[in-house]
């Protein structure tokens, strides 16, 4: 298999992606020509947005060419869909054989969080413990195509709280579950009923295949298919805007005296996101890692 490499300015990187994807290319992503040298140029997003700069000021564009792929034809279909007609120095190189599925799991092995959980990906399940240590659990875990590895540190402020403060045979609703990890945690912890629910299809279907794999009950739906119900944890790990708009419906699944607890969101958003639930409960910052918090809050 074989890459094409363009140099191009910031003003044509989008446009000449656009008419590259519509010409046949297998795939196109844009990095910074001048990386790793003092030319460098950062660009910053907020987290689950797009930054306000879409391109660099000189832009290496690399597309992934199916094999028999002319480059010649294909760079003259592209700039037939773009306005400005510039000739652009390109050049091709290989692409090594590899199994891109294996190496992209091989940068996730087994995860200790705090004392109590040991997250262990499906392709090292041989490392699984054969009889767990009183009062841990052991999750074996496939995030499919889901969002959830457990390796980011939201996740495990998550997991942490639900270790440390989950009331026994509590029902647990997990807003926005991905591959299910935090709602499988908390039945493995003694939660009496779990419900998962996301957005996104293929999470549900994560969740409901790894609850299965670890032998707990996890109810996992669609939003439209949630059952009006109080819960006496609601935890929601997403990012900080849809917690922001979730906010009436979030707050209103938890029973009184029941527990919310929200992460997903930076340090620096902390009391805005409070403030979004303030009319409905009193939230603050459990903990923090590595520019992350975890908030948490009682429903009077």
């Amino acid at each position: 298999m074989r890459e094409l490499v363009l140099l191009c300015p910031g003003t044509l990187a989008e446009p000449l992606s656009d008419a590259l994807l519509e010409a046949g290319a297998l795939s196109v992503s844009v990095e910074d020509a001048d990386s790793d040298t003092d030319e460098e140029q950062p660009l910053f997003g907020e987290p689950g947005s797009e930054p306000n700069t879409q391109a660099w000021s000189r832009n290496r564009v690399i597309v992934l060419l199916a094999d028999g792929t002319d480059p010649e034809q294909l760079l003259a279909a592209a700039r037939l869909d773009l306005d400005e007609q510039t000739d652009l120095p390109w050049f091709l190189r290989q692409v090594p054989d590899a199994d891109w599925v294996r190496l992209t799991q091989s940068q996730f092995g087994p995860i200790e969080v705090g004392t109590r959980i040991f997250i262990v990906p499906s392709w090292h399940s041989d490392q699984m413990p054969l009889v767990p240590e009183p009062d841990r659990i052991a999750i074996q875990l496939d995030p499919g195509l889901a969002f959830g590895t457990g390796s980011h540190p939201t996740t495990h402020l998550c997991l942490e709280w639900l270790a440390a403060e989950l009331p026994e045979r509590a029902s647990v609703l997990d807003y926005g579950c991905g591959s299910g990890i935090l709602a499988i945690a908390a039945a493995m912890l003694g939660a009496q009923e779990v419900t998962g629910v996301d957005i996104d299809e293929q999470a549900v279907q994560a969740t409901r295949d790894n609850a299965s794999v670890n032998k707990v009950k996890v109810k996992s739906l669609l939003p439209d298919d949630l059952a009006d119900g109080l819960y006496d944890v609601v935890v929601a790990n997403i990012l900080s805007n849809p917690l922001k708009v979730l906010a009436p419906m979030l707050a209103g699944r938890v029973r009184s005296g029941g527990q919310l607890i929200l992460s997903g969101v930076l340090e620096r958003q902390a009391q805005e996101v409070a403030a979004a639930y303030a009319p409905w409960l009193t939230i603050s910052v459990w903990q923090a890692r590595d520019g992350w918090v975890c908030l948490a809050g009682v429903k009077a």
